[in-house]
């Protein structure tokens, strides 16, 4: 029995000394992500509605509706769905639509019309 509880303390001791050198410390990796970029497409639209609830416009094959700040953003499909929906109730808004008076999506100011006055006939 005595020989059993030596070589016990003595294995313990070697444990102990081997487990006290080989402290090893490991540190979480360090992620760096950047924020996500809003896409901003330039452009505001040549004509633009009310909706019930926001500006929409139609700008080189994309639906842009006015965002915070004033710029014009590209619609997501909630937003264009809801359109859609409001667009099904009034098929003429492009008739009736806003006209830009600024610069549009081609960089161009509009054309200028002048109205005409045949009273002097």
């Amino acid at each position: 029995m005595k020989t059993n509880n030596r070589s016990i303390v003595c294995l313990s001791a070697v444990i102990a000394a081997l487990a006290t050198g080989c402290a090893v410390s490991v540190a979480p990796p360090v992620v760096d992500v950047a924020p996500p970029v809003a896409e901003v497409t330039v452009g505001v639209p040549d004509a633009y509605v009310w909706d019930g609830v926001e500006y929409v416009g139609f700008v080189g094959g994309q639906y842009m509706y006015l965002g915070p700040g004033g710029a014009w953003l590209v619609c997501g499909p909630v937003r264009l769905e809801r359109f859609h929906g409001w667009e099904r109730g009034h098929p003429d808004w492009r008739r009736t639509a806003i006209r830009n008076e600024g610069r549009n999506a081609h960089g161009r100011a509009p054309a200028r019309r002048v109205k005409r006055n045949d009273d002097h006939r």
